[in-house]
C-alpha cells in the first residue's frame, strides 16, 4: 500500500487542465468554478484517473465529492444499459448533496442520469425510476441491499465503487451491509474510499474489497491567520451557561456546537433556548423528516446555533459557519481538528472556541501534540456581553405543503413571491424543494408578508398552505 501526503495550507493548488480529461469534461468544470484543484483532488485525481483503487483521507468540504465525481464520470460509457457505478453515502441527506454533485460534473456527457436510493423515501418511486435506467446509484447501504435482495437493482456493469464517509458508515453499524452490496459488484471495479478519520474497521473494509489501494493523506493545517483558535478553561458546572456567555461576546452571525454525548446535545438546546437563542440541535434519534427541517434552517440562516455530535454533524455541508464551540474536548485528537475544520472555509476568517475542564487537560495535550503548537487560552471573566446581546438569525424559513412531487421547482416559488408580495431576490435566500414539502429562507423583516402572500395567492394555478416552520411571532 502506497500512501501520499499532501499538505491543505491553501485552499486551492493545481489546475484541472493538468489532468487527463476530455476538453467538454475541462470546459464544465471550468463553468462549475472548478478550475482548480484543492489539494485533496490534487492529490487523489491522478491516481483515480489512472484506474487505481485509492483510500483518501479528507473532510466534509474539502471538495470529496468532486475528487470521486470526476473519475465516475469519466469511466461512463455511452453505450451501456447497466449500472456503472454505485456510490454508497451513511445518510440520505449526503446521499441527496452527492448526487446534485454528480449531476453537475456530469453535464459534460448528456443524458447521465443519476438515482438516488435511500430510506425514508417509497419504495415504489425508486423501483420505478431503476426501470428506466440508471448510470449511477447514490445511496445508503441498507437501501441498496434492499433493492438487491428485491432483485429491484443490478449491479454486476459495475465500473466504478465508492464508499464515502466510510468511518462514519462504520459508526453506524453498516460493515455488514457494505460487504453485501458490495460483494454483488465485478471483482474488476475500481473502488474508491472516502473517510475523514481511520478506525480500525477501515482496514478490515480495505483489505476486503480493495485492490492494492493507494492511500491519499491531506494534512489538515488550520492556520492562527485563518482560524483563531481559543482553550477556555471552565468548572464543569460553568459549562453550558459558558456557551451563553462565548455567543454574546463574539456575537458569530452562525456557530456550530460540538457535545460528546447526546444528552449533553439535549441539555445545552435547554439552556440556549432558555436564554432566548435561536437553536436547534441535530442528534441519533431524530426522524428523517426532523432531521431534515433541522439541517435547512441552518444551512439557510433561520437557525444561530447548530447543537450537534461529532456522527450527526458528519454530512453537514456549510461554508460559512462563523464559529465553532466545542462545549466537551473530544479525546480524539483528529476528530478535533475536523470539528475546526467546519470554520474559516472559503478563504473567511474563522472561530474555534473550546471550553475545557480539568478533566480534559490531557486531551487538549494530545490536540496540542498533533497541531504542532500550545494553545492560546482565555480567561471566561474576561468574556463579557456585547452591546446588541446574541444576535437573531437574519432569515426566517417557510414550509410549503407541495414539492417535488407536485413538479413545484424554485423557480415558481420565487416567481409567487415576486408576483404576490413584491419581494425582491435580495429578500429571498435558499429555496429547497423535497419530494412533498419545499421549504423558503426569506428575511426576517418580511417573513409575515411572504406567509400571507403565500396563503392567499397560487403556485401553478394552485392554492398551497404556507407555515413559519419554527414559531416566529
Amino acid at each position: 500500500m502506497t500512501t501520499h501526503t499532501s499538505p491543505a495550507t491553501e485552499a486551492h493548488s493545481g489546475s484541472f487542465s493538468t489532468l487527463a480529461l476530455a476538453p467538454e469534461m475541462l470546459s464544465n468544470l471550468e463553468q462549475l468554478g472548478l478550475a482548480r484543484m484543492t489539494a485533496i483532488q490534487e492529490a487523489s485525481l491522478p491516481l483515480s484517473l489512472a484506474g487505481k483503487d485509492v483510500m483518501a483521507q479528507a473532510s466534509t468540504g474539502s471538495g470529496k465529492t468532486v475528487a470521486f465525481a470526476v473519475p465516475l464520470v469519466n469511466r461512463l460509457q455511452a453505450q451501456s444499459t447497466h449500472v456503472q457505478a454505485l456510490v454508497l453515502c451513511p445518510t440520505r441527506e449526503l446521499a441527496d448533496q452527492v448526487a446534485q454533485e454528480i449531476r453537475k460534473v456530469a453535464r459534460a456527457r448528456p443524458n447521465t442520469k443519476v438515482v438516488t436510493l435511500c430510506g425514508g423515501v417509497a419504495l415504489r418511486g425508486q423501483i420505478q425510476s431503476l426501470q428506466h435506467g440508471a448510470d449511477v446509484v447514490v445511496g445508503t447501504p441498507g437501501r441498496v441491499g434492499d433493492h438487491l435482495e428485491r432483485g429491484t437493482l443490478e449491479l454486476r456493469g459495475v465500473k466504478t465503487v465508492v464508499l464515502d464517509e466510510a468511518d462514519r458508515m462504520l459508526d453506524m453499524g453498516f460493515f455488514d451491509d457494505i460487504a453485501g452490496v458490495v460483494r454483488r459488484c465485478p471483482d474488476d471495479r475500481q473502488t474508491l474510499l472516502f473517510s475523514a478519520t481511520y478506525p480500525d474497521g477501515i482496514d478490515k473494509l480495505a483489505a476486503q474489497f480493495m485492490r492494492d489501494p493507494q492511500t491519499v493523506k491531506v494534512e489538515s493545517q488550520h492556520t492562527a491567520k485563518k482560524i483563531r483558535q481559543w482553550m477556555i478553561q471552565v468548572g464543569e458546572s460553568q459549562r453550558l451557561d459558558a456557551v451563553v456567555q462565548l455567543l454574546a461576546h463574539y456575537q458569530p452571525s452562525s456557530a456550530l456546537a460540538f457535545c460528546n454525548t447526546k444528552q449533553q446535545c439535549r441539555d445545552l438546546l435547554a439552556v440556549l433556548q432558555s436564554h432566548g437563542v435561536s437553536a436547534l440541535a441535530l442528534f441519533g434519534e431524530l426522524e428523517q423528516r426532523e432531521r431534515d427541517q433541522v439541517l435547512i434552517q441552518f444551512a439557510n440562516r433561520s437557525c444561530a446555533v447548530l447543537v450537534a455530535t461529532d456522527v450527526a454533524a458528519r454530512g453537514l455541508d456549510v461554508d460559512d459557519i462563523a464559529a465553532v464551540i466545542n462545549v466537551d474536548v473530544t479525546p480524539d485528537p483528529e476528530v478535533h481538528v475536523h470539528r475546526v475544520g467546519r470554520t474559516g472555509r472559503a478563504d473567511a476568517d474563522g472561530l474555534a472556541l473550546t471550553l475545557v475542564s480539568m478533566d480534559e487537560m490531557g486531551w487538549v495535550g494530545k490536540i496540542e501534540q498533533m497541531q504542532g503548537r500550545e494553545s492560546e487560552w482565555q480567561e471566561l471573566s474576561s468574556l463579557s456581553a456585547k452591546a446588541g446581546g446574541i444576535p437573531q438569525p437574519p432569515m426566517v424559513t417557510l414550509q410549503l405543503a407541495a414539492g417535488r412531487k407536485e413538479k413545484i421547482r424554485p423557480g415558481d416559488v420565487m416567481g409567487a413571491l415576486g408576483a404576490e408580495a413584491g419581494l425582491t431576490r435580495d429578500e429571498v435566500g435558499k429555496i429547497s424543494v423535497n419530494d412533498f414539502s419545499t421549504y423558503v429562507a426569506v428575511k426576517r423583516e418580511v417573513a409575515h408578508k411572504a406567509l400571507k402572500a403565500l396563503n392567499q395567492g397560487r403556485i401553478k394555478g394552485k392554492s398551497i398552505k404556507a407555515r413559519f416552520l419554527s414559531d416566529e411571532r
